[in-house]
């Protein structure tokens, strides 16, 4: 048995995933259905967003902030963000474009979330 806060909603509930048999997860605690699938999935394959920043060159600001557009293996956090601290993309940028195309072979863009202009 382990335990999680489910992070799916506001309402954080606190969830008891009994793993003992991986063909039958059960999930207890959960007030909506994306609770049992968030602690199904926290078992079998736990993922995350990441959201971080990138350098710009020849923009009104200094960084835009970048965020993978889906969630991506947990235990591949560390290395894509070892890659964006040697990003540097030219302004302008806008919201939504590409800054890393299918990173770590994840088939997960990162792209900006943020509009820079040039100066």
């Amino acid at each position: 048995m382990k335990e999680f806060i489910c992070i799916n909603c506001p309402l954080g509930c606190h969830l008891v995933v009994d793993d003992s048999d991986k063909n039958n997860i059960i999930v207890t605690g959960n007030t909506c259905p994306r609770g049992k699938t968030y602690g199904i999935n926290e078992i079998l394959n736990p993922k995350r967003m990441v959201t971080s920043s990138v350098c710009v060159l020849n923009g009104e600001n200094n960084v835009v902030s970048v965020k993978t557009k889906e969630a991506i293996p947990k235990g591949l956090i560390f290395d894509s963000l070892e890659i964006l601290k040697n990003i540097k993309v030219n302004a302008p940028v806008h919201i939504g474009d590409v800054i890393v195309k299918n990173v770590l072979n994840t088939n997960v863009d990162i792209i900006a979330t943020r509009n820079v202009e040039r100066i």
